[in-house]
């Protein structure tokens, strides 16, 4: 987790000094200015992202070139391949310096070989531009203009970003802007699946699963930090917590203990199956009761930090803000997250209800709707206190395979006649944990947390029809009195103009 501001045109110090402390939660361990011709480039730093304070410059630059730049927020899966392929010494901002290689070796063509990446970063040394955001936008990017003073401006918050312009918008996953100004596409998803896994065996299919998402896991972890679970008792957060056990027991022994917190509105379905998730592998289990007048209370910090103003976006958010926030509190450095299981095993309800031939097409929209609601979510709620987080089922490698397993497999028909979302990966992962988890069906963080439905009965009474109408007239957008509130707090902070055009409003129906 870092955050990173630049300006390329004629930007002002000053501005570029505002905007990095306005996110200087995102990396208050170190951070740095880089100013050449028509450049300015800040970069904070999270302790946890890399290395020892002051082994380097920030923004970062390689031993060889202290002229080209790296403003970066991200991980790599495959640096260890990369760092042995392209000659690059394992020593502090690997990963940048690894992204510096390449831009040198390759300039855009270096894109071709960040296929285990979630990344924004912006290279510059003055004179060329590369600005990048991986394809499916986990890691955040905006930008905006200064017409009048022919520039633009970058920022990993749009928070950031509004004090100098209204003139905003969302860098889209999967593209790059280089000297020209031009955003162009270099990936997307696959138009379909090749059917290339048709005749494999299920049994195959499963085992190749449980390696690729524990290897995953091994990749991107390093036990010298402090790290915590986040644990709903759902079946993606069990999986996770489940495989950090064991790479924790492997690597500290036997006795060694996990930790892992849950969170709900009064007694619910998440906080009994976290417990007895807790209780199977033996964590150290800690556990958030909040209360609806705490709820209400933070809802302008959530919305703030999380700008946007979608009703199940917003209710998700709050509980992931408060276990964030009380882990911090307890030394945490990074907290994992089973996110990603769901849009890549089709795991949300209205899979259930669609023919066949719909649901690639559909599983393909929910993973381009990751960057505006889920990985937006889980990227701010953290970041605003200080804490990274991990998403081991967020790999390219995974997402290719996972996109390849035959939808029969994803969604199926069980004995009872109903049928069951994320079939191959429950069956996976059966033996690691306790049935009652493995085939329980899916809820919305929201619901199974509690907050939902409390939410959604509070505004209902504070917010009369009459008024609703009478705002609906005005913003359209709007669908209901929960977003209502939650829109004039967002138009509070980030006004009504283009800012409001960067949200993404999940589909409630």
């Amino acid at each position: 987790m870092s955050g990173i501001v630049a300006a390329f045109g004629n930007p002002k110090l000053s501005e570029i000094q505002q905007m990095q402390e306005t996110i200087k939660y995102r990396g208050k361990y170190t951070s740095g200015i880089f100013q050449k011709k028509d450049v300015i480039l800040g970069q904070n730093y999270f302790e946890v992202d890399k290395g020892r304070k002051g082994l380097m410059d920030i923004p970062v630059h390689s031993s060889e070139d202290s002229e080209t730049r790296i403003c970066y927020d991200g991980q790599m899966g495959n640096w260890e391949t990369l760092a042995q392929q392209f000659g690059v010494k394992n020593e502090p901002f690997i990963e940048e310096r690894i992204l510096l290689t390449l831009f040198k070796k390759y300039e855009k063509g270096m894109l071709e070989y960040l296929k285990d990446t979630i990344f924004a970063f912006i290279i510059s040394d003055g004179k060329k531009l590369l600005a990048a955001r991986d394809i499916l936008g986990v890691k955040t990017l905006f930008y905006g203009y200064k017409k009048n003073a022919d520039t633009i401006y970058f920022s990993t918050e749009l928070k950031s970003l509004i004090q100098i312009t209204s003139d905003v918008y969302e860098f889209p996953p999967g593209h790059y802007m280089d000297n020209s100004g031009q955003l162009k596409k270099f990936g997307k998803l696959p138009a379909h699946a090749t059917g290339n896994m048709e005749n494999e065996k299920i049994d195959n299919i499963a085992q190749t699963l449980v390696n690729m998402i524990e290897e995953s896991f091994c990749r991107r972890i390093e036990l010298k930090y402090k790290i915590g679970c986040l644990l709903s008792g759902g079946l993606d957060s069990s999986i996770i917590a489940s495989v950090f056990n064991k790479f924790n027991i492997k690597n500290n022994g036997p006795g060694a203990r996990i930790k892992t917190f849950s969170i709900g509105v009064g007694e619910n379905e998440d906080l009994k199956y976290a417990r007895l998730m807790s209780k199977y592998i033996n964590s150290k289990h800690y556990e958030i009761k909040a209360a609806v007048s705490e709820i209400i209370n933070i809802l302008p910090q959530v919305i703030y930090y999380l700008e946007s103003f979608d009703t199940s976006l917003v209710r998700s958010a709050i509980s992931n803000f408060l276990i964030s926030r009380y882990a911090h509190s307890q030394g945490i450095q990074i907290l994992l997250s089973g996110e990603g299981g769901d849009e890549l095993f089709c795991g949300y309800t209205h899979f259930k209800d669609s023919s066949e031939k719909n649901i690639f097409k559909q599983q393909k929209d929910t993973l381009k709707a990751l960057h505006d609601n889920a990985a937006l979510r889980l990227d701010r709620m953290n970041s605003c206190n200080s804490i990274k987080v991990i998403t081991p089922l967020l790999s390219e490698e995974l997402l290719n395979f996972a996109l390849e397993i035959p939808i029969e497999c994803k969604i199926k028909k069980m004995d009872n006649g109903n049928m069951i979302e994320k079939w191959i990966l429950r069956k996976a992962f059966e033996e690691q944990l306790p049935a009652s988890i493995t085939w329980r069906t899916k809820q919305e963080f929201s619901k199974g947390s509690g907050s939902a439905k409390v939410l959604k009965n509070y505004f209902n009474e504070i917010i009369s029809d009459k008024e609703f109408l009478e705002e609906k007239r005005k913003y359209p957008l709007v669908r209901n009195k929960e977003e209502l509130y939650y829109f004039h707090i967002f138009i509070k902070y980030f006004g009504d103009g283009k800012a409001i055009q960067t949200v993404g409003q999940w589909d409630l129906t």
